[in-house]
């Protein structure tokens, strides 16, 4: 006969388990704020939204010839035309001393580097107040938008560098060995060039009437530089003045190198360079100075 069964215990109920935590990408704070004090260029930074300011470049570029017949075409025919007008008018009417040279390459070998530079300071005034919806939208640093106009106007001056090897080499003038400053005379005038459209634009963007000002001073401008005339007509007593001008070196610089002026003006390259290089570390410094209350004016 069988014993009695023995009842099994009860099994207890294991406690529900706990989903298993989901672990993602680790998240990083970025804290966004005024430059303090007077900061220059945030290099890593700058970096970090390269592909922002090739973008601008190109917009830019496209922009100029936008549902345009001629197209690209505008930078071939501007400074050719200005080129005969100031023929016409300082060549022939005035009969302005050209050195020897004809009027025309005399003319047309200055016009390269003013119509950038002149091109440079107008695109990059109102460079802050055309952009002001995206200031106030979205952050990056407001430095690449004057930055990228200086560099939209480089494919202007290519074209027209290379129009005026072309004529110079029709005509049978060849460059010497000045040639070789050519490279620095160049980044000057773009030094130039950014120093002024940082300070500009950052006035512009508080003060409207500066873009109407910029006008009338780049006018002015042509007729402080040695643009319709050569630099030698200005008394020796004001040249060191006179050459505070960066495109005074920059386009006597020129003239050297390709029209065989008698010496290069190596003491005017020298004080534009100074000056050149003393707006661009200004400029930059206030142009971050006043980065904080761009949103709030754009």
């Amino acid at each position: 006969m069988s014993g009695p069964t023995l009842a099994k215990p009860p099994i207890a109920a294991s406690p529900p388990s706990e989903p298993a935590p989901v672990v993602g990408p680790a998240v990083r704070e970025v804290r966004i704020t005024p430059p303090r004090g007077w900061e220059l260029l945030d290099l890593a930074e700058f970096w970090a939204y390269r592909d922002l300011f090739r973008f601008l470049v190109w917009r830019g570029i496209k922009a100029q010839y936008a549902q345009s017949a001629v197209g690209i075409g505008w930078a071939v025919i501007k400074p050719l035309a200005t080129v005969a007008t100031f023929t016409l008018v300082f060549g022939q009417l005035a009969e302005i001393d050209s050195g020897g040279v004809p009027y025309a390459l005399f003319s047309f070998v200055a016009m390269v580097p003013w119509t950038y530079f002149s091109g440079c300071i107008r695109g990059g005034t109102a460079s802050l107040v055309s952009n002001a919806n995206m200031i106030s939208k979205v952050y990056f640093p407001r430095l690449v938008i004057p930055l990228s106009q200086v560099c939209v106007g480089l494919v202007d001056f290519a074209i027209a560098f290379l129009l005026m090897i072309a004529a110079l080499a029709v005509s049978g003038y060849a460059p010497n060995v000045g040639v070789l400053l050519v490279p620095v005379l160049v980044a000057v005038m773009v030094a130039a060039a950014a120093g002024l459209a940082c300070w500009l634009t950052a006035l512009a963007i508080q003060f409207r009437d500066v873009n109407h000002a910029t006008v009338f001073l780049v006018q002015l401008g042509m007729y402080a530089s040695p643009v319709i005339y050569r630099a030698e007509l200005v008394p020796e007593e004001y040249r060191p003045l006179y050459a505070m001008n960066p495109m005074v070196g920059v386009i006597g610089g020129f003239r050297s190198a390709f029209l065989g002026e008698p010496t290069m003006p190596w003491t005017d390259i020298a004080i534009g360079s100074a000056v050149a290089a003393g707006l661009l570390l200004s400029g930059m410094l206030f142009f971050r100075r006043r980065e904080a209350v761009f949103a709030d004016v754009a």
